[in-house]
């Protein structure tokens, strides 16, 4: 029972109260505390994701030293893809956890967790200094991150939704716009410290500092969850027994619908995230200039996300995302010809910018559609499952894929192929899911 319930029952409140207190939290200060309190366990989320891509190369020498520094990098790209394999289990145990028990009780848990494998990759001593028990404890530690972000994002937005079901387009899209957020932030750490230190210093201690950063935002968010009340559309409802069950018995059309339109989204997210190795290892650039084009693709998704999650609210969420889908299909490719014809910072930032603009025009009504496709009494579970499923397979794989199409065909244009072909998936499914699930 959180302290709030606690002092309603000595005061005589009735239980409704509570739901009252929810129901006035369209002003201000209201929303700008639910949104802080949901988005800050997602941006921890992905920030520490975006650190480990970011620093890829220096971690594979520190924890995965082989004689190839391809086999190197790989490996430690494979560690970052497998540690995925977490995420569905989390999305059925934290997703259930929170349609049983309640978004906050998910909620509290999994920025919990979050923390503790930040600090695990933080404070892990390198393989010079303890043998193979280095690359198994960062292993653990991703598989530990990967489980918590599984009811992360089930959780999070469900909560937001269900505080404000009007403004769900606009509430929820502050998910990602919080993405963008950590984005920005790894971004400037990169930029910061590849291009103050030195290699010997980056090896040696400088790559410590974002995580050790990471690391202590979890018990600011883990303060704040706590003092948040429980949405009250969740306290009216009658409990799924076995939400799990109830899902997959009746809705798993809608759950396929959320994983195909997540594939174009989790494909270019994780492609911004492989930039800077892509851009020192395919284009030649000094490492600074791929941070400088991710920190300016996180400000984009940062600022255009919530703005497109408005006018979602105002036009629907399919026909916006179709529009930002073909887009994508029919300009990405160029875009990557252009960036390997003429490369240089100022090319590749024009082709960050124009892919982070469609993505943040794309994802940013996501969460509010994926919501609207489960009713209240699997909600959680139904997101926790299709976006951790969606971003398993065709997120998490991407920057290994992406590197060994690469090293299999020698054709650096491959990405742009890569990310076709997720547009071409998404966009069937929205075709679908308009006319079959009536979603708009």
């Amino acid at each position: 029972m959180s302290m709030d319930s606690v002092t309603a029952h000595h005061h005589g409140r009735p239980n409704g109260a509570s739901a009252q207190h929810a129901s006035d939290t369209n002003a201000g200060t209201g929303v700008a505390r639910l949104i802080i309190a949901t988005s800050i366990g997602n941006a921890l989320e992905f920030y520490d994701l975006v650190v480990y891509g970011y620093f890829a190369s220096t971690l594979s020498k520190l924890f995965f030293p082989m004689h190839s520094a391809t086999v190197s990098l790989l490996l430690t790209l494979g560690t970052f893809a497998l540690s995925y394999l977490a995420r569905p289990v989390g999305a059925l145990v934290l997703g259930s956890y929170s349609d049983r028990k309640g978004r906050k009780a998910s909620l509290t848990l999994s920025i919990a967790m979050m923390t503790l494998g930040t600090g695990m990759v933080a404070l892990m001593p390198t393989y010079a200094a303890i043998g193979i028990l280095a690359p198994i404890g960062i292993f653990v530690s991703r598989l530990l991150q990967g489980f918590s972000a599984g009811g992360e994002f089930g959780s999070s937005t469900a909560f937001l939704i269900e505080h404000a079901p009007q403004r769900s387009g606009f509430m929820s899209s502050w998910q990602f716009s919080s993405q963008g957020a950590s984005t920005l932030l790894a971004s400037a750490f990169g930029a910061v410290l590849t291009g103050m230190l030195t290699a010997p210093q980056l090896e040696g201690w400088g790559w410590r500092i974002p995580f050790l950063f990471g690391m202590l935002i979890g018990p600011v968010g883990l303060y704040i969850r706590r003092r948040i009340d429980e949405t009250p559309e969740f306290e009216r409802i009658e409990k799924a027994h076995s939400p799990v069950r109830e899902l997959l018995a009746t809705q798993k059309s809608r759950v396929l619908v959320s994983i195909g339109s997540l594939v174009l989204t989790t494909t270019a997210n994780y492609m911004l995230l492989y930039m800077p190795t892509y851009a020192a290892r395919q284009l030649g650039l000094a490492a600074a200039s791929g941070f400088i084009a991710t920190l300016t693709a996180g400000l984009i998704v940062m600022v255009v996300t919530p703005l497109v999650g408005h006018w979602s609210d105002k036009v629907g969420r399919t026909r916006i995302m179709l529009g930002a889908g073909v887009l994508f299909f029919v300009t990405v490719y160029p875009a990557f010809m252009f960036m390997n014809a003429h490369p240089s910072l100022p090319t590749l930032l024009a082709a960050v910018t124009w892919v982070a603009l469609l993505k943040a025009t794309y994802f940013a009504p996501i969460p509010a559609l994926m919501a609207e496709l489960f009713p209240t009494r699997t909600r959680t579970t139904g997101m926790a499952i299709g976006y951790n499923i969606g971003t398993t397979v065709f997120g998490g794989f991407t920057p290994l894929a992406v590197a060994s199409l690469i090293a299999a065909t020698g054709n650096n244009l491959a990405p742009g192929l890569y990310l076709m072909l997720a547009a071409v998936v998404s966009l069937l499914t929205l075709v679908w899911a308009r006319k079959h699930l009536n979603a708009h």
